[in-house]
């Protein structure tokens, strides 16, 4: 059987113990690289390291990642061109790491299919709480977890105007075919498909969807309007996430006219 390949004079990866996440780390900071490692090697998970774009990208093709931990930042290709790269793969999730706080940075990086961000100078304690909470959403609920029983609400499928949401396994259709959604996205999507009809703020969806208390809420308009242009249509004119002018968005399944 041929081997994966790994990159010249890497060592070869750790074998993933069962139940353990795959994490790559993408930083050319070695200080920073160890520090992030050693924290979430402390935390249970298998961790790769690259310092560049081309090895990163080597890595993800060799092994099945389950996220990856992405510098904006990088010398030869930048953060945002490896996470486009990445994620054109497959839908591994994607944490940016990012040493300015400009806000074009970060809509940026969401845009290009990232799920989170974390402005440098961050706690290494804060950045691997954040990873555990993108590694929960991703993973399929199991019959242990909370919430995910028979027939609960967070583990029934959820369908409307040709779109089925299914939470336990975290896989989501139109009119049959497979939709291409982030993590937020996917989240987002199922949120709404649970109140049809209900008028909600940005305020509202951050923090019913993705539990913060507080952030940038230009991150919610990025992701209304990635999400609406793999559900909708036409996304210039949306007919099921509509906005509610003074408030927010709403999802309607049943309207015909458009906003």
């Amino acid at each position: 059987m041929q081997q994966p390949y790994e990159p010249p004079g890497a060592q070869p990866a750790e074998r993933k113990p069962a139940g353990a996440a795959r994490v790559l780390v993408v930083d050319d900071d070695p200080t920073v690289a160890e520090v992030v490692s050693g924290y979430l090697d402390r935390a249970g998970h298998v961790v790769d390291r690259a310092g560049d774009g081309p090895t990163a990208l080597a890595r993800a093709a060799a092994h099945r990642l389950d996220l990856v931990v992405l510098d904006l930042m990088l010398p030869g290709m930048d953060g945002l061109e490896v996470c486009r790269r990445i994620r054109g793969r497959g839908p591994v999730p994607v944490i940016m790491l990012t040493a300015r706080g400009d806000e074009d940075d970060r809509i940026l990086g969401l845009e290009v299919g990232a799920d989170d961000y974390v402005t440098k100078p961050f706690s290494p304690r804060e950045l691997v709480l954040r990873v555990e909470s993108v590694l929960r959403r991703t993973r399929p609920a199991t019959a242990t977890e909370p919430g995910a029983g028979e027939g609960s609400t967070a583990a029934r499928a959820l369908a409307a105007a040709g779109l089925v949401v299914d939470p336990a396994a975290r896989r989501a259709t139109k009119h049959g075919a497979p939709l291409a959604l982030t993590l937020r996205e996917f989240d987002l999507l199922a949120f709404f498909l649970r109140h049809p009809g209900r008028a909600f703020s940005r305020e509202d969806l951050m923090r019913e969807v993705w539990g913060w208390d507080f952030g940038d809420l230009s991150t919610v308009t990025v992701h209304v309007r990635r999400l609406r242009g793999k559900v909708e249509d036409d996304p210039a004119r949306p007919r099921l996430i509509q906005t509610v002018w003074g408030v927010g968005y709403r999802f309607d399944p049943s309207d015909r006219q458009g906003s």
